[in-house]
């Protein structure tokens, strides 16, 4: 299993509503920068895997609101990625305030796809070899 946190994500005025609380929707904009944070901290980035022909779309994100984010929070989201990537690869985040209070569970699942051909295929092999350390015990 890895487990990355990603520190010192503030919400922004365009972050919020009205009422000043985090935009459901935005969520997945965190969880976004999670999960590329979590794969430059392994060593890669979503831009040179695209670069050597595979695209990672999102194909499922579930989300548990626990309690609201507001304006000028300052964010951790805790990336844990719980299983070695084949042709798919999850996330489960957690994203707490500057308090320490869990405010958001959820999770998203990603899948490999060729960019030559739009078809499935498997995890990278320096996204393997970059993960294995972590489920080798």
């Amino acid at each position: 299993m890895i487990t990355h946190d990603v520190t010192n994500i503030r919400v922004r005025y365009y972050d919020t509503d009205q009422m000043g609380i985090v935009y459901y929707g935005n969520y997945a904009r965190f969880y976004e920068i999670g999960r590329v944070e979590t794969l430059r901290h392994l060593g890669l980035t979503y831009k040179e895997v695209e670069e050597g022909g595979v695209s990672m779309p999102v194909y499922d994100l579930n989300s548990r609101f626990i309690r609201p984010a507001k304006y000028d929070d300052l964010l951790t989201i805790r990336v844990t990625i719980p299983q070695m990537p084949k042709t798919r690869l999850m996330f489960d985040y957690e994203i707490f305030n500057q308090d320490g209070q869990m405010l958001n569970a959820g999770q998203t699942t990603l899948v490999f796809v060729r960019t030559d051909t739009g078809r499935p295929c498997v995890a990278p092999s320096e996204l393997i070899e970059a993960t294995k350390p972590f489920f080798e015990r």
